[in-house]
């Protein structure tokens, strides 16, 4: 189970415990995921599984259930090519341990906790989902080329996880496709998904990169294969109800609901409680609600009462919500947000053809696929609601029910024709309310978010308007680099903003280094505009931190706290894959972990303090905005 997320703490972090970690074999481990869910009816045990040809487990469609039992393809003369630390501590294995001939099997696909002998253990799984991939009913996903080996907790934490294979093999849905990932692609996510987290951002999280030397991938070209360990507090998105909607499985969708609400969150109580009035941005009730609600208690009146479904829907809700707000407020565009890469957790999930920005153009998509723009930057909260509602709709007769939902009439033969005109009104005023409420705690997150980076601690009406829409119009305007332009505006001293002279010059540290860029821009002109924005910033920061030196020194430190100097841009992750992939390097992913890991820091123990400031420094012309395929 999952407590509530806290706003300044990384998915799932030890937060910097002490607990030295123990081996991979006395990690406990479970299975609750398939123990509780049903299974591919096909083969609804690991016996079954196990005892069919590897090749029986290939691509079909799988219906009535939300898994199927399959194990990893061997991987011939694996090589382990990297791990994260933060992941080791977070899952509680001991440092060392990935040193271990068991861990390198496991993360390679070369080990399961299952004995065929004994029948006894943990059956490796791949889930069953579908989705709308841009707009469109897609059918039939799935886990086509990841496999859940088992659920670990930390037991210091007591977090659990599901810990999975991407790259590991065929499954049941793999459709037309190989189940393999390319070397490219894994380093991009096992980067990514470490960086993500260590910045707060909700996340999915990676614990090792490896080779499969032997396996030649097939994707534009010939490429060689990878597999990423990774692992997430649960898979599950909203593609797994789509299938099932979409299938008319009520009774699975009644069974998974229940399921996410006990055991991905941490039981029903811990729930909002219905808002007392309209959500709203600044209204305490929106940014913390009440929770603590009996799981068969009903809130609310006609026609919009809130039972212990619609309580699970505004969670997922809010969850997206802030995970969207920390997106936007740190210029991260993950691609592809089709419904069966959108969590029930809130966790940035499935990483493809994703970017940070370099230049602040909110039309930016980094899928060169994306012809309509439908994933750019500035679409990503409208997206994340729009695979919302398809999610309502999933749910929609469950909310609906209101009080109704657990008599036996309406569990066991569904919903009459004089009841429905009920139902369908009250799910639809639920989820129009649920709309206002994921705009209010979106808009309240990121809010607070862009006051953390530029350096505010009091509230005031006017910011959003007079400095953050004015400094992202600007940076449009300008052609400037978004998250270069907060880590330098940190170092800004107040005293050098006194006069007119004293900003034009400051200006000049957010220009690329080739000067100032952006069609009908001059060098006078944007100077003065951003000297007109450090004038009412000066004010601002003033009424917060005082006019002195000791002040401006605060500021500084708690700017830097929230405004990395690093992010994996494009250009540095395309780099790396050069230098892995067609240098034959291995040191180098160890040293761009270490930044990912530490993105806030001024400096690392890389071994080479010219390669991380030109990492961190001006991203050259000619790789800004970079575009990617999702084939990986």
């Amino acid at each position: 189970m999952t407590a509530h997320f806290s706003s300044t703490t990384p998915n799932g972090s030890s937060n910097g415990a002490t607990f030295a970690g123990v081996s991979l074999e006395d990690l406990p481990k479970s299975d609750t995921f398939t123990s509780k869910l049903p299974p591919d009816p096909e083969f609804p045990t690991p016996s079954a599984s196990h005892n069919a040809p590897r090749e029986d487990l290939g691509p079909r469609m799988v219906k009535g259930a939300l898994y199927t039992y399959v194990r990893p393809e061997e991987t011939v003369d694996p090589e382990l090519l990297g791990i994260s630390p933060a992941a080791m501590r977070d899952i509680g294995l001991q440092s060392g341990e990935e040193a271990t001939p068991d861990f390198k099997a496991l993360v390679a696909g070369n080990k399961t906790y299952w004995d065929p002998s004994t029948e006894k253990g943990i059956y490796p799984w791949a889930q069953c989902y579908g989705g709308y991939q841009f707009g469109s009913w897609a059918g039939q996903l799935g886990d086509g080329r990841a496999i859940s080996l088992f659920e670990s907790t930390n037991p210091s934490t007591q977090t659990r996880y599901e810990i999975q294979l991407k790259g590991a093999g065929k499954t049941p849905y793999s459709r037309f496709a190989d189940g393999k990932a390319v070397l490219r692609s894994s380093i991009r996510e096992f980067i990514v998904s470490e960086a993500l987290n260590a910045l707060h951002i909700p996340s999915t999280r990676a614990l090792s990169l490896t080779l499969a030397p032997k396996s030649k991938v097939r994707r534009e070209r010939v490429e060689p294969g990878a597999i990423v360990a990774r692992f997430a507090q649960s898979w599950l998105r909203i593609g797994t109800f789509d299938i099932l909607r979409a299938r008319g499985d009520r009774k699975n969708v009644r069974r998974l609901a229940t399921y996410v609400a006990e055991n991905v969150y941490s039981g029903w109580t811990s729930l909002p409680s219905i808002l007392p009035e309209p959500a709203s941005a600044t209204s305490s009730s929106t940014v913390n609600p009440a929770r603590d609600v009996p799981p068969e208690k009903t809130e609310g009146v006609s026609p919009g009462e809130e039972n212990r479904f619609a309580r699970l829907y505004r969670e997922i809700a809010r969850r997206n919500a802030i995970t969207v707000a920390y997106w936007q407020a740190y210029a991260f565009t993950n691609g592809v947000l089709n419904t069966d890469n959108t969590s029930l957790l809130g966790l940035s999930l499935d990483f493809g053809p994703f970017a940070f920005l370099d230049n602040f153009d909110p039309s930016y998509t980094p899928n060169h696929d994306d012809h309509m723009l439908r994933y750019s930057y500035r679409n990503q909260p409208s997206i994340i609601w729009w695979n919302l509602l398809r999610l309502g709709e999933s749910l929609g007769e469950l909310i609906g029910a209101g009080s109704r939902v657990d008599e036996d009439q309406f569990v066991n033969e569904g919903v009459t024709k004089a009841f429905a005109p009920e139902l369908i009104q009250r799910a639809e005023t639920i989820i129009e309310r649920v709309g206002d409420e994921y705009k209010a705690v979106f808009l309240a997150e990121y809010t607070r978010l862009m006051r953390q980076r530029f350096g505010l601690t009091s509230k005031n009406a006017k910011d959003f308007d007079e400095l953050f829409s004015e400094a992202l119009d600007t940076m449009e305007a300008l052609e400037l680099d978004f998250n270069h332009f907060f880590r330098r505006l940190s170092s800004v001293k107040v005293k050098d903003l006194e006069n007119e002279e004293g900003r034009k010059w400051v200006a000049g540290r957010f220009f690329h280094a080739e000067g100032v860029t952006g069609l009908g821009n001059n060098e006078e002109g944007a100077r003065e505009r951003i000297a007109k924005w450090l004038e009412r910033w000066r004010i601002r920061v003033q009424d917060d931190w005082g006019n002195d030196d000791e002040g401006d020194l605060k500021r500084e430190f708690e700017m830097k706290k929230v405004n990395p100097k690093f992010v994996p841009r494009s250009w540095v992750l395309d780099e790396l894959i050069q230098r892995v992939e067609h240098g034959g390097e291995r040191e180098v992913i160890g040293q761009v972990m270490e930044m990912a890991l530490n993105p806030f820091k001024d400096a690392w123990e890389t071994g080479d303090r010219k390669q991380e400031e030109r990492w961190c420094g001006d991203v050259p012309r000619g790789n800004r905005q970079m575009m990617c395929s999702c084939s990986s």
